[in-house]
């Protein structure tokens, strides 16, 4: 059995996909990649193998991808170091003769400078492109926004104020949930076929706010409203209200990439990968507003 390396394990992806290989292969054949080995004392419990290593340090890397079969790669959570983390990845991999690399992308529309979230979406752009001259077997995720995501953007206080307040316009979301993608993940790495293929991980319906807003109002039998202010009149009353100027900034980008259709891209086949019927985005709703 091939000898499969997690990096980002403590994170929420990683561990999550850890957890589900668990059930499908034996512990003998994985290992997690962490930056800190004291976060992983719940990964060291479950009987996995800890390396540590640094996305900034392509010495650590190349130390510890010695061994491995399979690689999931995470990408990395620093936008501004992301592309040179990814080189220095992808250099450790091809050093140690890495077979299959599942690297985590993101689905996207627009690959221009005029998309509001092209700094987001360039790094995984240029990453793909490397992964695809390494000569390494590969699969890309282009994974859609999580699900778990999608009250963040609407903030806490909707049954409150009886209204989702957001400049997303008509577009729509094909959320999906980030256990599920993980899943999907443990399914790609403990398979075949999957090499030299780039899935669309996405669920099969797209929903815009106002629509997720007539899903809130039937589940808490309160009317809730829908209201897509202009951006300046957005970044406005986020202001008014205290929202920290990051958050702010990180609203309006994807806000304004939703209602460009950057994450309209459903997958009418991701059942099949996933081994079930995915949690619709009712069913997640209900869990979070009944």
């Amino acid at each position: 059995m091939s000898k499969i390396l997690i990096t980002g394990a403590t994170g929420n992806l990683g561990k999550q996909t850890l957890q589900s290989l668990v059930s499908k292969t034996d512990v003998s054949n994985l290992a997690a990649l962490v930056r800190d080995e004291s976060k992983a004392t719940d990964l060291k419990e479950l009987g996995i193998e800890i390396r540590v290593g640094n996305y900034d340090d392509i010495a650590s890397l190349t130390s510890a991808f010695h061994g491995i079969d399979k690689l999931f790669f995470v990408s990395a959570s620093d936008i501004e170091k992301r592309l040179p983390q990814h080189k220095n990845v992808l250099e450790a991999a091809k050093e140690n003769s890495v077979e299959h690399i599942v690297y985590t992308s993101f689905v996207r529309k627009n690959e221009t400078d005029s998309s509001p979230i092209a700094a987001v979406a360039k790094a995984h752009i240029y990453s793909e492109e490397f992964l695809l001259e390494s000569g390494i077997d590969y699969t890309i995720l282009r994974n859609t926004l999580y699900m778990e995501f999608a009250p963040y953007f609407m903030g806490d206080k909707v049954l409150e104020n009886r209204m989702v307040y957001l400049p997303s316009g008509d577009g729509k979301v094909a959320f999906l949930l980030r256990s599920e993608m993980a899943e999907i993940a443990a399914n790609i790495l403990t398979s075949e076929g999957h090499e030299n293929k780039t899935y669309t991980l996405s669920s099969e319906e797209a929903f815009s706010y106002a629509d997720i807003a007539k899903i809130i109002s039937k589940i808490s039998e309160k009317d809730i409203k829908f209201v897509s202010p202009p951006v300046d009149e957005f970044v406005q009353t986020m202001h008014k209200a205290g929202v920290p100027e990051e958050m702010i900034g990180m609203s309006v980008g994807f806000a304004r990439a939703i209602q460009q259709g950057e994450f309209e891209a459903t997958n009418p086949e991701i059942s099949k990968l996933l081994g079930r019927k995915v949690v619709t985005i009712e069913e997640f709703l209900k869990q979070v507003y009944a």
